[in-house]
């Protein structure tokens, strides 16, 4: 029964959207405990002069680029949704690799999506200090996007021998 109602996503494909929503329940859930748990710029020390919790929030992209421009994340958002969702339907069942880095992308792009939407910024908090850098603040949608690209580029880098590697 099952499979007759996902059979539009084919038999595999539905993997790849499972843990997308997952990764987006998380993000919404720990950027929902922070936003209700600690108070705005608030830091907890995970690991000393480290890793941090930090409750922050960006009305902009990464590094706080575009701040207020909402209605361009919706618009690019919003295309981007779309291509990655025809790109994993389309493309996603040829290599196993292509399909989660799509997966994760998607994740991520709707996890932030989502935030903006509803609340006009991006709650970030994992705040990392490597070398003395104090690292831009993130969140779990803004790990799914990176490690999704670079899956990606590992993947569109080392393509023409994947093309000789079984399906899935």
């Amino acid at each position: 029964m099952l499979k007759n109602d996902i059979k539009w996503l084919g038999e595999n494909d539905v993997w790849y959207y499972l843990v997308a929503i997952v990764i987006i329940g998380i993000d919404q859930w720990t950027k929902w405990m922070v936003d209700k748990k600690m108070e705005l710029y608030e830091s907890i020390p995970v690991i000393e002069n480290f890793f941090y919790i930090t409750s922050h929030r960006n009305k902009g992209a990464a590094w706080g680029i575009l701040q207020g421009q909402m209605w361009f994340f919706y618009i690019i958002t919003t295309v981007v949704v779309v291509f990655v969702i025809y790109y994993l339907q389309k493309h996603g069942k040829d290599h196993a690799l292509l399909g989660w880095s799509l997966s994760l992308i998607l994740a991520g792009a709707i996890g932030n999506f989502i935030d903006r939407l509803f609340r006009q910024e991006v709650v970030d908090f994992f705040d990392v200090i490597i070398f003395g850098y104090d690292y831009p603040i993130f969140n779990i949608a803004d790990s799914s996007l990176v490690i999704g690209v670079i899956l990606m580029l590992i993947y569109t880098l080392f393509e023409e021998r994947f093309k000789g590697a079984p399906k899935k």
